[in-house]
């Protein structure tokens, strides 16, 4: 493949990782509260966790599109 062939292929992984990044990190938080609350016969985990998925999920996004290249 020519230069501009892997350059499109990088770029395109790179923003479906960016874009997968904030769905992916909230369903993997609300998942592991979602075990805690089953586990512990509680409800609060998964919206704390929810919300920490989607924190992290967001801090992630944010230093993705600020990194240098």
């Amino acid at each position: 493949m020519s230069e501009k062939g892997d350059n499109f292929g990088a770029t395109f992984a790179r923003y479906l990782s960016v874009g997968l990044l904030l769905p992916v990190s909230t369903v993997i938080g609300y998942a592991i509260g979602y075990g805690i609350d089953h586990v512990a016969g509680t409800h609060i985990f998964k919206m704390i966790f929810l919300l920490l998925g989607t924190a992290a999920g967001f801090f992630e996004l944010i230093r993705q599109l600020t990194k240098s290249e």
